[in-house]
């Protein structure tokens, strides 16, 4: 029997615990190279929240994502829970939708660069969180099946063992943790995946054999939402690496909207037709946490002034700790206290407008008076974060977020928020900006684009 790693984190025993429509698709291996297509929606998109209710719920959100990769390491995950949506802030950011099963039963999960294992609730689910769409029936699909313990994908597990009695004989157990104590305890099974065909507005394309977690115990704050969480991470049970193709890509659009945004499986030869100079940099390993997508960040220029903050300060460190990831899960950009402060005052230096201070503390962010009228584009200085051999040079909606409060006063704010010893480049940061991950050449290229249009 496999032994059951890291027990002082987890006691228990495994045996004491009780236990849409069909698509037309075509049929890929893990190994071809036709992209793959997963339509993902926004959190809070279509929920009839004011721009201040989502700069302020973006703000939340960022600064608990910062906290719990802090305290946990990169490779901890998104939270486990999707987060309530009457009274409290949910935690996810992207949720993306496609189908398991033979007939597809759909699913939708958290995007999540920074973890691995792809999961969501089974049947009969003895112990989880509520969501909209049914349960994943195990024994509705032609093509499921329990993978042993002793294969190479449980193997890779970090907490895993052998199942007996309810769980079957030998079936992989796998216990997955995330930073903020929350868990999913189910079995590792394999079945069909069915996505959207890149570059065919209305065919689908299924995976055979794809390795997933059927959660039944999953503790934490769980409300309807997501059923599960899609891992993008590096590691070898994240869909990336399970579907072997060289490059995952998405396309944020604009947050305050409601159209879907757009990520590809795999590359097709028009992704940079839209226009635009592709700039790439290289992705840094850290070989502490081999989940997280680490940059090499080398400085911030405001308006014309590239601030006097060393580069030991986004730099990842031989203990693993400090660096600068780009990440999915996080809404904007959190920079450590000291570099956060000399944005914030060039910021507070260079901007034509006044800052508002009764807004800057009720959101805890940096916000300026904006005058009634049309916008002025300097009224505010540009923003730049300069990577190595790149510069990503942020159109002014991607680090300003203008809104109205119910008295007609406007302001805009500065989404950029101060964190931990990490940098994190949010997704807020990233809109309409079509960003790959080249898993076998280790960059990472962006272009600007209209992403409503991919």
């Amino acid at each position: 029997m496999k032994q059951l790693r890291k027990t002082a984190l987890l006691r228990f025993s495994f045996e004491k615990m009780v236990l849409l429509m069909p698509l037309v698709a075509l049929t890929f291996s893990c190994c071809d190279s036709a992209a793959l297509k997963l339509h993902a929606n926004h959190a809070d998109a279509g929920r009839g929240l004011t721009r201040r209710e989502l700069l302020h719920r973006m703000a939340v959100r960022s600064k608990a994502r910062a906290a719990r990769l802090l305290s946990g390491g990169a490779a901890a995950g998104a939270r486990v829970d999707p987060g309530a949506y009457t009274g409290v802030v949910p935690d996810t950011e992207y949720l993306v939708h496609l189908a398991i099963g033979t007939p597809p039963q759909p699913v939708q999960l958290t995007l999540d660069t920074g973890s691995d294992l792809v999961w969501t609730q089974c049947r009969p689910c003895p112990v989880c969180f509520a969501q909209t769409l049914p349960y994943f029936d195990p024994s509705n699909s032609s093509t499921f099946g329990a993978l042993p313990c002793d294969s190479p994908m449980c193997d890779g597990l970090a907490w895993s063992s052998c199942g007996k009695q309810s769980w079957g004989n030998r079936t992989c157990v796998y216990v997955y943790a995330y930073a903020d104590n929350s868990i999913t305890i189910g079995s590792l099974d394999e079945d069909t995946f069915t996505f959207a065909a890149a570059g065919d507005s209305s065919g689908e394309a299924s995976v055979p054999g794809l390795a997933f977690g059927c959660g039944l115990f999953d503790n934490g704050i769980f409300t309807s939402n997501e059923t599960g969480i899609a891992g993008f991470g590096r590691g070898a049970l994240s869909l990336p690496s399970q579907l072997k193709v060289d490059n995952f890509s998405h396309c944020f659009t604009t947050i305050t909207g409601s159209e879907p945004s757009t990520v590809l499986l795999g590359l097709p030869a028009d992704l940079y037709g839209h226009g635009g100079a592709v700039q790439s940099t290289p992705l840094v390993q850290n070989f502490s946490s081999l989940t997280a997508y680490y940059l090499s960040l080398k400085g911030i220029t405001v308006g014309e002034t590239r601030l006097p903050i060393p580069e030991s300060t986004f730099a990842l460190r031989q203990d693993g700790t400090g660096g600068t990831i780009i990440d999915s899960g996080t809404g904007m950009t959190s920079l450590p206290r000291g570099a956060y402060e000399l944005v914030r005052d060039a910021f507070v230096a260079q901007a034509r407008l006044p800052v508002d201070n009764a807004t800057s503390s009720l959101l805890s962010q940096l916000c300026f008076s904006a005058p009634r009228r049309a916008r002025p584009d300097d009224d505010v200085p540009r923003l730049a974060l300069h990577l190595e051999g790149a510069t990503l040079e942020l159109p002014r909606e991607n680090y300003m977020f203008e809104f109205q409060d119910a008295g007609g006063g406007s302001f805009t704010c500065l989404a950029v928020s101060a964190g931990g010893d990490m940098t994190i480049i949010g997704n807020y940061q990233q809109q309409n900006m079509h960003v790959l991950y080249d898993l076998v050449g280790n960059m990472l290229s962006f272009v600007p684009a209209q992403c409503n249009r991919l």
